[in-house]
């Protein structure tokens, strides 16, 4: 069953008055519930600006040409609200980039937590909920630490904490190991891995890493604003690194 299903799907971009630059045009994907799928293509193909649509960042363009449908689970979501898609994001997405996104003056517990404000659980339910994901990531023993106090590759465990710790249906992940050597980016591809295997969420990576496209169930390329090539689902992929985290299930 198809979680996330787009078709003419257009963004284009101004930059000045005369200056536009079409990103997408006229996209059509399915993403099936708990696949592990990374979007590849060269830098201005399109790839991130397709992962903005999927997560409800941005909105498609309606006009010059056929209307844009956007599905998440079957229900259609291409023209919602702005305050519509931000329930949507904070309580069934999660994301992580790669630049981290960590508010330097909170702690680890507290950047995590943010999400769970978002998604209006506070208080004692949001602490709770923080800790056992960052004890999800192996981090709770850095619960106190600011990301000053982080190395890059713990303040990425960091943001993927913060991603599942309202427990989404959909992770997504802008290049989240364009900021980390190979050991680190091993570990945070094997987390997300383990996540996509263990509690069936549905993982969609941009990447420029083959290794990242190679450890996934499906590759597929973009250039030029378009999908080249969808990529074939494997019947079995070959197993990422495997890290030890602990096994604690985040509260509904």
């Amino acid at each position: 069953m198809a979680i996330l299903e787009g078709r003419n799907l257009r963004k284009t971009y101004r930059l000045s008055r005369r200056n536009t630059v079409e990103a997408l045009k006229g996209v059509e994907i399915s993403i099936e519930k708990g696949e592990m799928v990374a979007i590849m293509g060269p830098s201005g193909s399109g790839k991130s600006t397709l992962m903005h649509i999927l997560g409800l960042l941005h909105a498609p363009d309606p006009n010059h040409g056929p209307a844009p449908e956007l599905r998440l689970a079957g229900e259609d979501v291409a023209a919602l609200s702005d305050n519509a898609r931000t329930k949507i994001r904070a309580r069934r997405m999660g994301f992580v980039f790669q630049d981290f996104n960590l508010v330097p003056t909170l702690t680890a517990l507290e950047n995590v937590t943010l999400a769970c404000d978002y998604a209006g659980i506070g208080g004692k339910l949001g602490r709770q909920a923080g800790l056992e994901a960052l004890a999800l990531v192996g981090l709770e023993d850095r619960a106190n630490h600011k990301p000053s106090e982080l190395s890059g590759g713990e303040q990425q465990r960091v943001a993927i904490a913060r991603a599942l710790v309202n427990k989404p249906e959909i992770i997504l992940a802008d290049e989240p190991t364009g900021n980390l050597d190979s050991d680190r980016s091993a570990e945070v591809l094997a987390l997300l891995r383990q996540f996509n295997r263990e509690h069936g969420q549905t993982v969609v990576l941009v990447t420029h890493d083959s290794e990242v496209g190679e450890a996934c169930d499906r590759v597929i390329r973009m250039r030029d604003g378009r999908i080249r090539d969808y990529g074939q689902r494997a019947a079995a992929t070959a197993a990422a690194p495997v890290i030890a985290v602990p096994a604690v299930a985040v509260p509904a």
